[in-house]
């Protein structure tokens, strides 16, 4: 199925549907990826080998959807997109997955939006001082800079705006015309999101609100030394969601690691993070056949 977009909350969401039968999947990447983004289409497309229809979509300011600016945080205004989306769609109550952000994402999903969700998997999960300082200083910081220093011109300058703007070119006016001030009030409430807080274990997210979350749910952990995506935090969400299942990651302990230091060698052209979550297709596929 080709690319398609829909209008949600003033804005276009580009989704596409994998498969021809069986239970959807809304399956989420991390960062401001889009569903492009290489190594989850691999992923996906297993999954669809396994009998299931797979739900690919550019949450807002990902890929060609359309940026938009609301939201307790940035993952909140992802939540509501999804859940109009998968309504929209008519493709609910259904699983969800998603890894690293869009663990986050799925998550919060699920919490808000339970009555939406039949089961949950989720991976590469994001926690803890370093991790959540570093998602703040990357996606949110910049902003804060630019439009404290020159306003919407100089933020339409930032370069994760610019990738954003040569995806989809209407987004450089939806820049321009946000108003400076009620930009930078919504990006300071974004950064505090992912200010560390007693009682939430992952950024922004009341710890709780995990008892919502009451369907069938798989925790791949993270790595032994993975400060992005703490195994501690694993660990804890794991205790937070009852009667959830936690398994030891599929890839190699240190692949986020190993990844990111290819990347940074220059040796890798293109983004390599996400290769290795192919390797959880075989788990995945198993529990969701099994749990109940």
């Amino acid at each position: 199925m080709p690319n398609k977009k829909i209008e949600i909350n003033g804005g276009n969401v580009v989704y596409e549907i994998l498969g021809k039968e069986g239970d959807f999947i809304a399956l989420t990447p991390g960062g401001r990826f889009s569903k492009d983004i290489p190594g989850l289409k691999p992923l996906a497309r297993k999954l669809v080998e396994g009998g299931y229809r797979v739900l690919l979509w550019d949450r807002p300011n990902c890929g060609k959807s359309d940026v938009q600016f609301t939201g307790q945080s940035e993952s909140h205004m992802r939540a509501d997109t999804l859940r109009q989306l998968i309504t929209a769609l008519d493709i609910g109550p259904c699983i969800i997955a998603g890894g690293s952000g869009g663990a986050r994402d799925s998550m919060l999903t699920t919490m808000l939006y339970p009555e939406l969700v039949t089961k949950l998997v989720v991976w590469n999960i994001v926690g803890g001082v370093y991790g959540s300082f570093v998602l703040g200083s990357y996606y949110i910081v910049p902003s804060i800079l630019a439009v404290r220093g020159g306003g919407m011109k100089d933020v339409a300058r930032v370069g994760e705006w610019q990738e954003r703007i040569a995806e989809n070119p209407d987004n450089e006016q939806r820049i321009l015309d946000q108003d400076p001030a009620q930009f930078l009030k919504l990006m300071l409430r974004w950064l505090n999101a992912f200010v560390p807080k007693p009682g939430q274990t992952i950024p922004g997210v009341e710890d709780e609100l995990f008892d919502n979350i009451t369907v069938p749910t798989l925790i791949i952990r993270g790595g032994e030394n993975d400060m992005d995506h703490p195994k501690r935090t694993s660990l804890e969400i794991s205790c937070l969601i009852n009667g959830s299942t936690l398994i030891d990651p599929p890839w190699p302990e240190d692949a986020w690691e190993r990844a990111g230091e290819a990347r940074a060698s220059g040796k890798v052209k293109r983004f390599n993070m996400f290769d290795t979550w192919v390797q959880a297709a075989p788990a995945i596929l198993d529990f969701l056949k099994t749990s109940t």
